[in-house]
């Protein structure tokens, strides 16, 4: 069989990320540019993956995107709802997923999957930034500390406070009157996480949530986001290192299906 190379861009509101995978089953290369839609992003995430995978843009086989500014990549093949693209992506990495919950920077989707991996109903938030990706940031930005450090601090908390505002605004207040009262940082985190999760939940609880529970997305790093949604929906949650790759993991997939069909 002679090789065949597929790419999956995922032009997201946040950040661009790009796979080449060989013959559907390998990956050849990825990278991962952190500005997205309308930005030089995407081009800059393709001319990466094209420099390290050695190939040029006539290697490949099928270009399929993905994600919130995939209108905008008019030279690829085709494009595909980030829905699809993740369902695809997770099924791929665990056979066994039903539920599927993805956090990105602007938006929460959980979906049902099929035993053939098949999107079968979603929920998605995004009318709000609660619960999102973008929540996150602007309470690190409150609370003065870098969003990659969120999950450490929330690890480290010893009590359980509550986040009560579902809406960013309001939600913001009530982190600053907890600074204003003492309230340790690690504790003010881990009421953040329970307040993302408590949100996402009452999306995953709308479509059912089966296990395996999978989780794709940015904030899937975030590890005190997974351990509350965890501890709301009373559930293990797999996390993979790719997850934040899964929607451009999952175009490239759906790219190896188009040229073999």
């Amino acid at each position: 069989m002679s090789e065949i190379f597929t790419m999956g861009i995922d032009v997201g509101s946040t950040s661009s990320k790009c796979i080449i995978l060989k013959n559907g089953k390998e990956i050849v290369s990825k990278s991962m540019i952190p500005v997205g839609a309308g930005t030089s992003g995407p081009r800059r995430v393709v001319e990466a993956v094209l420099r390290e995978s050695k190939l040029s843009i006539e290697d490949l086989s099928y270009i399929l995107a993905t994600g919130y500014g995939r209108h905008m990549m008019d030279w690829v093949h085709s494009e595909m709802s980030e829905l699809s693209c993740h369902a695809k992506a997770a099924y791929f990495l665990y056979p066994n997923v039903r539920t599927v919950i993805d956090i990105g920077g602007q938006d929460a989707k959980v979906l049902r999957i099929s035993p053939q991996g098949m999107l079968t109903n979603f929920a998605m938030n995004d009318k709000c930034a609660a619960g999102t990706g973008r929540f996150l940031d602007v309470m690190a930005r409150v609370i003065e500390v870098e969003v990659d450090d969120l999950g450490v601090l929330s690890a480290q908390s010893t009590n359980v406070i509550n986040i009560s505002s579902t809406c960013t605004v309001f939600a913001e207040s009530e982190v600053i009157s907890q600074l204003a009262q003492n309230t340790h940082i690690n504790d003010i985190v881990r009421g953040i996480h329970r307040s993302v999760a408590g949100r996402v939940a009452g999306l995953a609880k709308r479509v059912g949530v089966e296990d395996d529970v999978v989780m794709t997305g940015g904030v899937a790093k975030n590890n005190g986001v997974v351990v509350a949604l965890e501890e709301e929906l009373y559930k293990k949650i797999h996390v993979s290192p790719l997850a934040q790759y899964a929607g451009a993991l999952g175009a490239a997939l759906y790219a190896f299906d188009k040229r073999e069909s």
